[in-house]
């Protein structure tokens, strides 16, 4: 069997992974946004038909996962496992939603890296020729996210200018060793960066030094150059992480100018009062696995490298004056001629 391990902290997935299919669920604020029309279903209502808001992104997350199989034609018997993770207290959402399948389960939390972490971890599994089919699949929710990180939305306290608005969403890829047009070429699995950032209401500030650590790890490991990609796509970093970034990398000697977008900055209208843009696990997952992959289909992407962020606090940590670390992990995305 080919070596797996790239560089320092990359994975090459030399056996061949591939996306057979994607879903993506919204909520109703992420239908209006510029994206809309890319997910395959959006709820109307917040609650999401849901009598609780965590009942509302279990059923965002079942939804996702049972179009994603549907789309696929793979029979739910032939899935071997699936790996998900969510943003509250003991992974609830991906548990909950697990217990209507029969495949075995991996729980991962990586914050709102979640998606990208979910889905190398089942490209190692599908490179390893032991699996067939993986679905990877996040999810997040407004009313769960801000309760619990922050306030309860009915609390209605006010929000500075540098906050994010978690996205309500899910979204699920079915990986496989099956050929498909979408290669899952790679992955950079990040370390744990904390510049001491104690602002909760500060996302973008806090893990905007950990995609930057990503993004230099992938390059040096991949021996490759920013050109080389069609897009480089970090995933909650905000108007405000946003040119922390570029600043850090630039100060590195790599310009990604050109070819960067941030999930959360394309998934709302600057009018939709989400101060400085989207964030949450849904963020990444509902751009990459609907605009991202609709674009690599079409030919208009050849090559993307996903950069999801998460910022691993609590709210105890924060209570006790805590800095907040952050990570970041990289997926690459390509279109493939296999087929």
């Amino acid at each position: 069997m080919s070596k797996m391990k790239q560089g320092k902290q990359s994975w090459l997935f030399q056996n061949g992974v591939y996306i057979i299919d994607t879903a993506t669920v919204s909520g109703p604020k992420e239908k209006q946004g510029p994206l809309g029309s890319t997910f395959d279903y959006s709820y109307e209502k917040l609650h999401c038909d849901g009598k609780t808001w965590e009942q509302a992104e279990q059923n965002l997350l079942s939804k996702a996962t049972n179009l994603c199989m549907e789309k696929s034609g793979i029979r739910e018997d032939a899935l071997d496992l699936i790996v998900s993770g969510d943003l509250l207290n003991q992974n609830v959402t991906s548990n909950y939603v697990a217990r209507d399948y029969s495949s075995s389960m991996l729980c991962v939390f990586g914050a709102c890296s979640t998606s990208m972490e979910s889905l190398a971890i089942a490209g190692s599994l599908i490179n390893s020729q032991d699996n067939q089919f993986a679905l990877a699949a996040t999810s997040s929710h407004y009313a769960t996210a801000e309760r619990q990180f922050r306030y309860p939305t009915e609390y209605g306290g006010q929000k500075p200018d540098t906050a994010t608005s978690t996205v309500t969403g899910a979204g699920a890829a079915l990986v496989s060793s099956q050929t498909s047009h979408i290669q899952v070429e790679g992955a950079t699995i990040g370390q744990v960066i904390d510049y001491g950032a104690q602002d909760p209401l500060d996302m973008g500030s806090a893990m905007a030094p950990a995609a930057a650590n990503t993004i230099l790890q992938h390059l040096t490991d991949f021996n490759r150059e920013v050109n080389d990609y069609d897009l480089i796509l970090t995933g909650d970093l905000s108007s405000v992480g946003t040119p922390i970034l570029k600043k850090i990398l630039y100060q590195s000697g790599v310009d990604i100018e050109t070819v960067h977008d941030d999930c959360g900055l394309m998934i709302y209208h600057q009018d939709q009062n989400i101060f400085a843009g989207g964030s949450g696990c849904a963020s990444s997952a509902l751009v990459a696995y609907g605009h991202v992959i609709q674009q690599l289909r079409s030919g208009n992407l050849n090559r993307v490298l996903v950069v999801a962020t998460g910022a691993l606090l609590n709210p105890t940590m924060m209570q006790q004056k805590e800095s907040i670390p952050c990570i970041a992990h990289g997926v690459v995305l390509k279109r493939s001629d296999a087929i």
